[in-house]
């Protein structure tokens, strides 16, 4: 039988798993896995979950490589990865997953329970729905219908499922690249499914550098009534976090294969400072999340940050300390013409009938640690773009659409 006739087989099993992608997600969105930067558990529960529906499988082996992490009950973040023999023991398909989620928010903001899976149509709403339970329902789906067509794959066929992701890789796929570099090949294909559009066709081959800055002013609390007798820090940081816009001016280079095709410097998260209305506070915290084209090293946007707040810091006569949560610069592209590439915009076409085309993004995915590592990623979806927000939703016709782009790739 050929791979065509075999992948045309293969899709009309996928058209029939409407049913197990509600009941896989129902699954997922009841266990969450939130890091404890967020407050969380950590994914130990969702990993046990993932093992059991990879039993079900009968995937051929299933290894899990514990990040230790005492801030977690058990001490340790899990990072699986699973494999289905082929006859080439040389070369893999990976596919990559995230278990960990953000935490819901403002919970006002929902329609329905986050962590209780809501089904409307075609859509399923709840927190992880698109990021990233959706890449993982794909793959075990496109594995399932595989293995149910007794067909036995020329590669092998992976699944990298790891923790972290939401908050830097640390725990998760940098601690296999740290310690188990060698389960990954330069030949392997690797493709993660955590970034895209609502038609399936872009596939991200670079990103940015990204710098995260933890900016904290310090002045002298005081009664407000008395604002003279103190030193206002959130004034002084409210100053610093408008002059940090002179960012976009400073560094104004644009590179349109990137979406927007600027460099970008927000700031984002603010910590609480005072517990009352009537006290001026001696300390704030605020954060600053900068996405940079790669012309830019991120010594030069640190060096210029310092610059903006030490002027500040005189104005204001407070103290500024600056630090990094996490930076990097932009990794290494993956060339357009790498294997991954051509043979996922093979898979587009052959499922959707569209073309696909290549784009850079702001967004951190854990492509990047692949690339530094020297093994090509593509990343790519059929993403709605609700990530990160209330009435967090994918869609179960995306679900199946990326199963059967996935399969085709498993079976070349």
């Amino acid at each position: 039988m050929g791979k065509l006739n075999s992948f045309d087989l293969v899709c009309a099993r996928i058209d029939g798993y409407s049913q197990k992608v509600i009941e896989i997600q129902r699954q997922l969105v009841a266990v969450p896995a939130v890091g404890p930067e967020s407050g969380g558990q950590g994914e130990k529960a969702k990993a046990e979950l993932v093992k059991t529906m990879l039993r079900e499988l009968g995937v051929d082996q299933v290894r899990e490589f514990n990040a230790p992490d005492l801030r977690v009950p058990d001490g340790n973040r899990p990072n699986l990865l699973a494999k289905i023999f082929g006859k080439n023991h040389e070369k893999t398909v990976w596919v990559m997953a995230h278990l960990d989620i953000v935490p819901p928010g403002d919970l006002s903001k929902w329609e329905s329970d986050p962590y209780v899976l809501k089904v409307e149509g075609d859509k399923l709403i709840g927190r992880g729905t698109e990021d990233n339970h959706q890449a993982l329902v794909s793959a075990l789906l496109a594995i399932k219908a595989i293995k149910e067509e007794g067909i036995l794959p020329e590669n092998g066929i992976g699944l990298a499922i790891v923790s972290d992701e939401e908050t830097g890789s640390d725990f998760g796929l940098q601690y296999i690249m740290d310690h188990h570099k060698e389960e990954f090949r330069r030949d392997d294909l690797i493709i993660v499914p955590d970034a895209g559009d609502p038609k399936g066709i872009t596939i991200e081959i670079a990103e940015k550098g990204i710098l995260w800055m933890k900016i904290r002013t310090q002045g002298k609390q005081c009664h407000a009534s008395t604002p003279e007798l103190g030193n206002n820090a959130h004034r002084a940081a409210a100053h610093l976090a408008i002059d940090l816009d002179s960012l976009y001016k400073i560094f104004s280079a644009r590179d349109e294969t990137f979406d927007p095709p600027i460099s970008t410097f927000e700031p984002t998260k603010k910590e609480a400072n005072v517990p009352n209305i009537n006290t001026i506070p001696g300390d704030d915290i605020f954060y600053l999340d900068c996405r940079i084209l790669p012309n830019y090293p991120l010594r030069e946007v640190e060096a210029k940050i310092r610059e903006i707040a030490d002027k500040v810091k005189r104005r204001f006569s407070v103290k500024i300390d600056l630090s990094i949560v996490q930076g990097a610069d932009a990794a290494p592209p993956t060339s357009p013409d790498a294997p991954v590439v051509r043979i996922l915009s093979e898979a587009i076409r052959k499922v959707t009938g569209q073309e696909a085309k290549t784009i850079g993004i702001g967004g951190g995915t854990v492509a990047a640690l692949f690339r530094r590592a020297g093994l090509p990623a593509a990343v790519w979806g059929t993403i709605e773009d609700a990530a990160h927000q209330p009435n967090e939703y994918s869609r179960i016709s995306n679900t199946i659409q990326d199963a059967k782009v996935l399969a085709y790739v498993m079976l070349q």
